[in-house]
């Protein structure tokens, strides 16, 4: 592994990312979401206290002004941690991206805070030690660029309100561009985190790409070689305001959350990045089910763009790697932010509150394997039938005829039901908790006698597997299995189960193809065990 100093400058060269070596990187990273900026839904404290400075309030409230200081220092110190990093380093990601608050970094007087960017300057070597590149995120600006809880307003996107305001911002970014110029393992700069949402979007566009062009003025005034990465308005989704380059070592970057995990969401990106010659890169997504982190991430990967996961590490949760197991006393102070129940007593709650950070550290955390294997196809998982690869017909399927699902995967080739809901309605892609479709919202693939689809499934090293597919009618009638073009034989079939082993597998990518010997197959599942590892599905 590389050294941080004998590293070079991730930059941009015609329409690419490149390593420092020119070589085309296809970046693969995960958000540190919550550390310098608390958001209310990854405690479970909305509705009701759901920005961080809302949760500063709620503890201020509970323990006093010395001993919410005293947590906040101690969260600050445990929530992420080198063992975080070297898990991260370890799962094959290959960045992290920072989202940063900046108060925590600035006074109001535009004074840098020593203490809270030692933190980021720790996460950094940390980052370096481990491999990893580290992505600079404004998240919440001064004033707010969102006017909601994740950048910590009061509720109105002031950044574009107040020019003092967008002045602190461009003296914040000059100011970490003038502290890390010269450092490999920062990855660049993304300027605002999902400005301008809702109605905003139409209200201060053009306030929106002027600060854009100012903050890069100042950036490239001291540091010429670190990417810079720009958000469209209205979380990151709507690219109107990108009609021409500003710097041309930039990237245009888009979120995606709960929509279709197919090409026509993510094509009019594609376009926009081809027409100003520039790449693009999802910095936000997830919050779902493993389904659609498995596909989602898949659409990435077979379009070559880079991504990044949200988040990291959470509160009781099934949706991000990290699951912080709350301590017995965290639902009375839940109930009471929802205003659902009084206050617990302040030794109650100081006791609760010390409890919590113990439990955040992250041996002390539930780890959810399943989460990281689908974001990198990795086995062992689970994967929904309509996540085949999006490279088309003779690669990613084989079709002689098909009836594409209106509102999902329409330009494939491929016969998609819905179990239940009629062809018309639109496939729920919104599912928070993290639970699997249920018996009603099933996606499922038909094929006919020769039709076949693909599942591209890595190993992490050497090993068997056991691969199952899971079908709706019960009859029996089973399926083709062939890993990398080799058919698997004496499967056995359950009625609507059939599973099928393979030896010898070798680490590295393959391609997993279900082949229909007759008319009318649906396949819902495509389970992939490995006897080593824990996680099976």
């Amino acid at each position: 592994m590389e050294s941080r100093y004998d590293r070079r400058f991730v930059t941009v060269s015609n329409g690419e990312i490149v390593d420092g070596h020119g070589a085309p990187l296809l970046l693969r990273g995960v958000g540190l979401g919550n550390w310098l900026l608390p958001e209310g839904y990854m405690w479970h404290l909305s509705p009701g206290r759901e920005s961080a400075r809302e949760i500063e309030d709620l503890f201020e409230e509970l323990v006093g002004s010395t001993r919410a200081q005293l947590f906040w220092d101690r969260f600050r110190d445990t929530f992420i941690t080198r063992s975080d990093v070297d898990a991260i380093a370890a799962e094959g990601f290959d960045h992290v991206r920072l989202p940063i608050n900046w108060r925590v970094i600035l006074d109001p007087d535009g004074c840098p805070l020593e203490a809270g960017l030692a933190l980021i300057d720790r996460l950094i070597d940390w980052c370096a030690d481990a491999g990893l590149w580290v992505l600079l995120d404004l998240h919440g600006a001064p004033g707010g660029q969102t006017g909601t809880n994740v950048d910590d307003s009061n509720g109105r996107p002031e950044l574009f309100m107040n020019p003092d305001n967008k002045d602190l911002a461009i003296a914040l970014w000059r100011m970490l561009a003038e502290r890390y110029r010269d450092d490999t393992t920062v990855l660049g700069y993304d300027l605002l985190n999902e400005p301008l949402p809702n109605e905003w979007q139409t209200t201060y566009p053009e306030d929106l790409v002027d600060l854009y062009q100012r903050m890069t003025a100042a950036i490239r005034e001291v540091d010429q070689n670190h990417l810079i990465m720009y958000e469209g308005t209205h979380w990151a989704s709507n690219w109107d305001i990108f009609t021409e380059v500003w710097d041309p070592n930039s990237v245009l970057q888009f979120h995606r959350y709960w929509s279709p995990p197919d090409r026509s969401g993510i094509q009019r990106y594609v376009n926009i990045g081809v027409r100003l010659g520039l790449p693009i890169y999802m910095g936000e997504g997830g919050e779902n089910n493993v389904e659609w982190l498995a596909t989602a991430f898949q659409l990435y990967e077979d379009h070559a763009i880079g991504w990044n996961f949200w988040p990291w590490k959470k509160i009781d949760t099934i949706t991000s790697p990290c699951s912080i197991d709350p301590p017995p006393g965290w639902s009375a102070i839940t109930a009471y932010a929802k205003g659902e129940a009084k206050a617990p007593g302040a030794e109650e709650s100081w006791a609760t509150l010390e409890d919590l950070i113990d439990r955040m550290a992250f041996d002390s955390c539930t780890y959810r394997a399943d989460v990281v294997n689908a974001l990198f196809r990795r086995a062992p998982l689970s994967l929904g039938a309509t996540g085949f690869g999006f490279k088309g017909q003779g690669v990613s399927y084989g079709t002689q005829s098909a009836e594409p699902l209106r509102a999902f995967r329409c330009d494939d080739s491929v016969t998609i039901e819905q179990a239940i809901l009629s062809r018309r309605e639109e496939p729920n892609f919104e599912h928070t908790d993290g639970r699997p479709r249920g018996q009603g919202e099933q996606l499922v693939v038909l094929l006919n006698r020769g039709e076949w689809v693909t599942y591209d499934i890595e190993a992490v090293r050497g090993t068997a597997w056991s691969i199952s597919v899971t079908t709706t009618d019960g009859s029996g009638r089973s399926p083709i299995v062939s890993l990398d073009d080799r058919d698997l034989v004496d499967g056995v079939s359950d009625g609507s189960r059939f599973t099928v082993e393979a030896e010898d597998v070798k680490a590295g990518r393959h391609s997993v193809r279900i082949t229909s010997p007759v008319d009318g197959l649906r396949l819902t599942t495509i389970d992939v065990r490995t006897p080593e590892l824990s996680g099976n599905p």
